[in-house]
């Protein structure tokens, strides 16, 4: 459908035009009646098929000029990365309308989103944490609340925000309409819309965990961490079309060190993103992967959720994620806006329980090739990969053998003294040979 065809008006037509947008997808047209009815809706189609206008259009379309000062369109993402993807998708979208938009989120200065808060908002986009420390200050009042949208919850709930959920949903006015957008439905998600959502209209485009048709999905047998270093290294030298990779890692540590080993022989052309990242340089990072300036990009799930990055030629899931979800998010980095991508995963004999997992939550096998003759099988293991054999004893140094209450050492002089008691009157008597006493005064 295009979106003339939609109740937009005009303001919001030329913004879509302006950023070069014509056909709604799936879940834009499915979601865009209901959002308008008022109703509670939750809203699940795979990463890269739009959620974030399937809001965002219906909500700008509803929202009339007010000069107040509180915000009444409130959006929760779990991540920094994603509070300033959704808010620069507002933006986009207001070029040619009065609206005021804030992101807030941790790890910066509280007493700017304060003041950004003070001027007067119209829609919030905030991660929960950062949210409710703004609201126990008293700037920030959430009763004007009217919308309230919960992006990729599940990310959430996997981060922990599940007590800070419930507690922004406690101070939020009763009468509001709440929109639910995610890849995956989890039963802890469904937990959530049965104690929060009033007969929520379900739409769906896909069913949970599918992939995007348009990713080619691969893989490779690998037994360890230094092979599947070999393993990558072969690859980013034979295939020219590795131009914008983006690698999957299981750990910050893990992160760190396999950046270390590829920055020496690719050098200023791998980058490296985790949450011990400074937010600037996360940014920066990001920035400079999107450009073409780094060719790949090293990860951890804080960004599978965070950034819209396009344009991502393969999606390489070096360690296997916890959760078969993640896997979902993490390729559908690629293959964006109907364009093709690719997906190859690194499994390890420890990774067969995930896999399989994996496989059944997309209803679809994926066969596992073996190394390409040009690896070499590294027998070099991290700490991690050493196996402990069964039955395994450590020896220990026994400790050393004493008989109750024999001490080690001799004790000092002054601890071998016995207690006398009445230091002050032993000084006396040291000091006039006899006691001190007072007697009975003489006439």
């Amino acid at each position: 459908m295009n979106f003339s065809e939609l109740n937009l008006n005009t303001v919001l037509l030329n913004a879509l035009d302006d950023i070069g947008f014509e056909e709604a997808t799936p879940i834009q047209e499915k979601a865009f009646p209901v959002v308008m009815s008022g109703k509670d809706m939750v809203g699940i189609a795979q990463t890269g098929t739009g959620k974030t206008f399937a809001y965002i259009l219906p909500l700008l379309r509803q929202l009339k000029f007010s000069a107040q000062k509180h915000p009444r369109i409130l959006v929760l993402v779990p991540t920094r990365e994603l509070v300033e993807q959704v808010a620069n998708e507002f933006r986009k979208l207001t070029e040619y309308m009065s609206v005021r938009i804030g992101g807030v989120y941790g790890g910066t200065n509280i007493n700017t989103q304060k003041a950004i808060i003070y001027d007067g908002l119209d829609v919030l986009v905030a991660t929960p944490g950062r949210l409710i420390d703004l609201s126990l200050t008293g700037v920030l009042r959430l009763k004007s609340i009217q919308k309230l949208v919960i992006d990729e919850v599940d990310e959430m709930l996997n981060l922990g925000f599940r007590s800070q959920l419930q507690q922004i949903l406690d101070l939020l006015p009763e009468r509001r309409q709440n929109l639910m957008f995610s890849a995956t439905l989890t039963s802890d998600v469904e937990k959530l819309i049965d104690l929060n959502f009033y007969n929520p209209v379900k739409v769906e485009v896909a069913p949970t965990g599918t992939p995007l048709e348009n990713i080619f999905q691969s893989g490779y047998l690998v037994p360890n961490f230094y092979t599947k270093l070999n393993l990558l290294k072969h690859l980013l030298d034979t295939d020219e079309s590795m131009n914008k990779v983006l690698v999957f890692i299981k750990n910050k540590q893990i992160a760190d060190l396999l950046f270390d080993e590829l920055n020496t022989l690719y050098p200023e052309l791998i980058g490296v993103i985790h949450s011990n990242k400074s937010q600037n340089n996360r940014f920066r990072t990001v920035e400079e992967f999107l450009d073409g300036t780094r060719r790949v990009l090293i990860a951890t799930d804080v960004i599978a959720r965070g950034m819209d990055i396009s344009n991502v030629s393969h999606v390489i899931n070096y360690d296997m994620p916890d959760e078969p979800e993640a896997y979902i998010h993490r390729i559908g980095r690629t293959g964006r806006a109907d364009a093709n991508g690719l997906a190859l995963a690194f499994v390890s004999e420890n990774d067969e329980h995930s896999w399989s997992a994996i496989q059944k939550l997309m209803k679809k096998t994926i066969t596992l090739e073996a190394l390409p003759s040009g690896v070499k099988e590294s027998e070099m293991l991290l700490p991690s990969e050493e196996e402990v054999l069964p039955g395994l004893k450590i020896n220990k140094a026994p400790a050393p053998i004493t008989k109750k209450g024999e001490a080690y050492h001799e004790k000092k002089d002054k601890n071998k003294k016995a207690n006398q008691g009445g230091s002050y009157r032993r000084k006396l008597a040291a000091k006039y040979k006899k006691p001190k006493t007072r007697g009975q005064k003489r006439k």
